[in-house]
């Protein structure tokens, strides 16, 4: 079901001319040159601890994705504290977590959003093992499978040092996107999530430097 999308977060849905829709369109830019040799099509965005912008990030990217006219997942990945549906105004009864569970299909846990050409796969209901399930053969097969149908994708995940969620995500992704909030994480701490997506071979496209003065 499409629903309205009024979130003021989603600046650049709700203001794309704005100075600062400008700056998401140049980060887009910046992700597809930053690989000559191959194409990105699954792409993760996260941050060291939470509260740095990494969804509104993410959401932003996504938009600007599809205002390309190419066709976009946005995947909420966050199954411990999900929050893209209600960015994008849509339900969280069903999504990710039943999907790999197998208590849905694709086609009903997938929803349209307001944004043209953007489509969300919520987080779901919280799993009691979300680790497990990002671990899983089921989840390997559904991102091969949503590759088929999707020109981008794009995964909101957990912060590294929280939890090891999205250092198993970031294997199976063409590349990594790090959020840091200006003057709030410690270089040791940002250091120590590099280091954790370094030891699963991450591929690390570059730091979004948030919140500057």
């Amino acid at each position: 079901m499409r629903r309205s999308t009024n979130d003021s977060s989603l600046m650049v849905f709700m203001n794309p001319k704005s100075p600062i829709s400008e700056v998401y369109r140049l980060l887009r830019t910046k992700i597809q040159f930053s690989s000559k040799d191959e194409e990105l099509r699954i792409v993760m965005v996260t941050s060291s601890q939470a509260g740095e912008g990494k969804t509104t990030t993410t959401s932003n990217l996504a938009v600007t994705y599809a205002q390309e006219g190419k066709k976009v997942l946005l995947i909420d990945a966050d199954m411990r504290k999900p929050s893209l549906h209600r960015i994008f105004s849509q339900l969280n009864h069903q999504g990710l977590s039943t999907l790999l569970t197998g208590h849905t299909s694709v086609q009903d846990a997938i929803q349209e959003t307001t944004v043209s050409h953007l489509s969300l796969l919520p987080s779901g209901p919280v799993p009691a093992n979300p680790s497990e399930l990002m671990d899983s053969t089921a989840m390997r097969e559904l991102l091969e499978q949503l590759k088929q149908q999707y020109d981008v994708i794009l995964m909101d995940t957990p912060s590294v040092l929280a939890v090891s969620d999205s250092v198993i995500v970031s294997a199976l992704c063409d590349g990594v996107v790090m959020v840091v909030a200006a003057g709030k994480v410690k270089k040791d701490h940002l250091k120590k999530a590099k280091e954790q997506l370094d030891h699963a071979n991450a591929r690390m496209l570059g730091i979004v430097l948030n919140r500057v003065r």
